[in-house]
């Protein structure tokens, strides 16, 4: 029925409605666990093609009840099975208030902030019915969960399958606020095999089991292989069972699905925001328009150095761990698209002439430059000396950018403070080791598909070497392991060893506190 129905709207059609369809075995395992409370009723906030309602056993008395704000997907549920959806409201649930739910299980619409409909009209409803102010970067997954935890009754259970990118967030605080206030969070479980979910997502997947009657004194953390782990979940071994009164909302969640195999010296480590800070490389609106080639600069007769400025603006412009001005040099001359449209003020004739072709075709009207003033103002940045890849397969790229080029959101770049900058090369060294790369990428989000990415936030609150410990690497050593990476692309080993010590026995080491040094 699922490629029936996708063949039948098309991807638009389920686009806009965030519409992923939840495989049978997964609906059966949260339908059997929420219907452990003994309960005999089941609501579903997001009917879509029923697979919950499928999912309850046919000698079983059930009551079921479900909103979904898509007409078309009811009419095609009612013409293929040739049943009436009569226990169906056709509504959107965000705006449906005043009820109250036994049994609550749901696979909820995914649509990022950006997608969210009528996204202000839903806050201003969450902030008078509960109190809630929502942030802005808040999915519509998350209001349903929020909202479904609010109208559970005391004695309900509650299963939602959903991304899972919450538990890394700054948005997803609030979340997990509620999810561990009452101590009736169960466990979560996420999925390594988020394709065979949702062979579409790009984000992480897995179910949030939350139980209104008991008192969950602890939280499991689940990390399943395959789907048909479902079929004897009480046999498996959560990855930890963490106490809930130890659950910071404010803290990553993630890492908690990672079988950690070693601590990490609080004594020799701080936050990476006491040497500097990584921000979000330049957002231009309109790569199009602002990213330009040395010919096609020439061509537009766009001369002067504070029209077309030096810039990086895709990852794979750099390929090697340190990247000079010959470096940008090269691309230049090959003429790769490393110049960026940055005019602000007076500017020249042939300047105003593109401006104005640019607004023929436009690029004024899109979403970031109509909000600015003037629309083809872009931020002004000075070049940083670390940029590190947004997202990664495998490993994250660092690069010591010893060059005058700015950079584009594919980087973050990093400006050191006034005592960051004596250890921005000490820096480089530590995110290029093996154990510097362990211990930030606990801080990574983790994305469907294998994808990871950083948020400027997430670097920031990395764990890197303490003041003392870097202190104690010579400046001379350190300028020889810049040279061999800059000959070889490779840390030397005794650089690698001289991180090692970060690295302690599991259980020894907690992370350390903000701005300790």
């Amino acid at each position: 029925m699922i490629r029936e129905y996708e063949q039948y709207v098309g991807a638009d059609h389920r686009r806009s409605f965030g519409q992923f369809f939840t495989p049978s075995n997964v609906s059966k395992f949260m339908a059997r666990w929420v219907l452990g409370s003994g309960k005999k009723s089941l609501f579903d906030p997001a009917f879509g093609l029923g697979a919950f309602r499928e999912a309850i056993p046919e000698d079983t008395d059930v009551e079921f009840s479900a909103c979904e704000v898509d007409p078309r997907i009811i009419e095609f549920w009612q013409r293929k099975t040739g049943k009436s959806a009569e226990f169906v409201s056709a509504e959107d649930y965000l705006h449906s208030w005043g009820r109250t739910h036994s049994n609550i299980v749901c696979n909820p619409p995914y649509m990022r902030f950006q997608k969210f409909l009528n996204r202000s009209m839903v806050f201003r409803e969450f902030q008078r019915y509960l109190g809630i102010r929502l942030s802005g970067y808040t999915n519509t997954a998350s209001a349903f969960l929020l909202k479904s935890i609010s109208e559970l009754r005391p004695s309900g259970r509650l299963a939602y399958i959903m991304p899972l990118e919450f538990l890394n967030t700054g948005y997803g605080s609030l979340v997990k606020q509620r999810l561990v206030e009452s101590a009736h969070l169960f466990a979560v479980l996420r999925f390594d095999c988020e394709k065979d979910i949702f062979p579409d997502a790009t984000t992480s997947v897995g179910i949030i089991l939350y139980d209104n009657a008991a008192n969950c004194r602890s939280v499991k953390f689940y990390s399943m292989n395959t789907i048909t782990e479902l079929d004897f979940f009480d046999e498996i071994e959560p990855v930890v069972d963490v106490p809930s009164e130890d659950l910071n909302p404010r803290s990553k969640w993630l890492p908690l699905f990672e079988k950690t195999t070693f601590g990490i010296d609080s004594a020799r480590t701080t936050s990476l925001h006491f040497f500097g800070r990584f921000s979000r490389g330049i957002a231009t609106g309109a790569n199009e328009f602002f990213v330009l080639r040395p010919s096609t600069a020439k061509q537009k007769g766009i001369h002067r150095k504070d029209e077309c400025v030096p810039c990086i603006t895709k990852s794979s412009q750099i390929t090697k761990p340190i990247f000079d001005d010959a470096d940008y040099d090269q691309l230049y001359d090959s003429d790769k698209p490393v110049l960026l449209f940055s005019v602000n003020g007076e500017h020249s004739e042939e300047a105003e002439k593109y401006i104005k072709l640019g607004q023929t075709a436009g690029f004024d009207q899109r979403f970031l430059t109509k909000n600015r003033n003037p629309w083809y103002k872009t931020e002004r940045r000075h070049p940083c000396p670390l940029l590190l890849g947004v997202f990664s397969r495998g490993g994250y790229k660092i690069v010591l950018n010893k060059s005058r080029t700015l950079n584009l959101t594919c980087f973050h770049g990093f400006q050191p403070n006034l005592l960051g900058h004596q250890y921005v090369e000490h820096l480089f060294l530590y995110l290029s080791s093996g154990v510097g790369r362990e211990i930030v990428a606990l801080s990574m989000r983790k994305y469907g598909d294998s994808l990871d990415k950083f948020e400027p936030n997430d670097l920031n609150d990395a764990l890197v070497p303490s003041l003392k410990f870097f202190a104690s690497l010579p400046t001379r050593k350190v300028s020889e392991a810049i040279r061999v990476i800059h000959d070889t692309a490779k840390l030397p080993q005794w650089a690698e060893d001289f991180f090692t010590p970060l690295k302690v026995e599991p259980g020894v080491g907690v992370p350390a506190p903000d701005g300790r040094a």
